[in-house]
């Protein structure tokens, strides 16, 4: 009795309704030229920090999606290296997080290199090469030596069957039609083609782990492709993590459907929409910033008012106060009194209603 997609006599010949597909279609790819603009206006220094802000979240959430955490500053450190940007001092990354990293990095920085056997089986090592579990295959396509690949929840003898892949017999000619597929120039939208490429890698399943995080590694350099540009301003892993459930709902509805795939198409648009409307309100904190410093270029400030000030644009937790000022500056109370005096005086800061011991201040609107 057939249960998947990768079934059906016609498999891989996806289809779905254009017309369908074509206003929600339209309307993303509005958001995505807009947020290209906005981004031309920053400048260097702003995007390189957008770019870099934004890379580090694609690294963590696309593993929070699978359930591990790393550790920020060392992935910050590590995209930060990788990029050249000047952060200060770097964070030592074990070789899991720079891998993850380098994956991340080759999909998005070399969007125009072909797609390649070797190139995914590279991702996979770089991915999995500090992973040391028994009969896990790492590099190469998986074998089922130990049983069909599948997807399970729940405890031993009451596992649920989310998903079973292809047999490792039928990898070679699956991911050969996929890559195929993949470095194909035709008539479909870019967009488009990074939704189905990402639903078409995971459920082939070629490797025996990291399915998910290569599938969206694609998708990204599918995006990138798009754009025609390395520079990523939006984080669809990030939002695929706020979406979590549905992201898994809909991969698995999908897979024990039809090769109509409508309805995974309308819900990776719709999560491209919600990264890309995320990126628009970070992004206006980034621009009030670079307005800002551009406003004040001829400003003087001390090295102790330029950490406050950015902080603040940064989005500061809590209330400033004279005293959080002293301890994060490292300078006494009269001093921080005095830089933030300074900054009142040019219509800068302003203090807050209540006063004496509980005086905060904040950036004037």
């Amino acid at each position: 009795m057939r249960r998947y997609i990768h079934q059906l006599a016609d498999w891989p010949n996806f289809f779905w309704d254009q017309a369908k597909l074509a206003p929600l279609l339209a309307s993303v790819r509005h958001q995505q030229g807009r947020l290209l603009g906005q981004m031309e206006g920053l400048g260097f220094l702003f995007e390189t920090e957008t770019v870099l802000e934004t890379l580090t979240l694609d690294v963590l959430k696309s593993s929070e999606i699978e359930g591990e955490f790393l550790d920020k500053q060392e992935v910050r450190s590590s995209v930060a290296r990788h990029l050249g940007v000047d952060i200060g001092a770097l964070v030592p990354a074990d070789s899991h997080v720079k891998g993850m990293v380098e994956m991340v990095l080759d999909a998005t920085q070399n969007y125009n290199a072909p797609l390649t056997a070797d190139r995914l089986c590279r991702w996979h090592l770089e991915l999995l090469s500090a992973d040391y579990r028994i009969n896990m295959k790492v590099g190469t396509w998986r074998d089922d030596a130990y049983g069909p690949m599948q997807v399970v929840s729940g405890f031993i003898g009451r596992e649920r069957v989310h998903y079973e892949a292809p047999p490792a017999k039928r990898l070679d000619m699956e991911m050969d039609a996929f890559i195929n597929w993949v470095n194909r120039t035709d008539e479909i939208d870019p967009i488009l083609k990074a939704a189905v490429a990402h639903l078409w890698f995971v459920t082939i399943h070629p490797f025996d782990d990291g399915n998910g995080r290569i599938a969206r590694a694609i998708a990204d350099m599918l995006l990138a492709q798009s754009e025609q540009n390395p520079q990523r301003f939006y984080s669809t892993s990030a939002q695929i993590r706020v979406e979590r459930k549905g992201y898994y709902h809909i991969l698995e509805k999908t897979q024990k459907g039809k090769l109509d795939i409508t309805a995974w198409l309308e819900w990776f648009l719709n999560c491209l929409s919600n990264a890309f409307s995320k990126a628009e309100q970070t992004l206006s904190s980034v621009l009030r910033k670079a307005h800002f410093w551009k406003m004040h270029a001829d400003t003087v400030f001390n090295d102790r008012q330029k950490l406050m000030l950015n902080k603040l644009f940064d989005g500061f937790k809590g209330k400033l106060t004279s005293s959080k000022w002293a301890k994060i500056a490292k300078c006494s109370q009269d001093t921080a009194l005095r830089d933030i005096q300074m900054l009142i005086e040019e219509d800068i800061l302003e203090k807050a209603p209540a006063g004496g011991r509980s005086t905060s201040y904040s950036l004037k609107e």
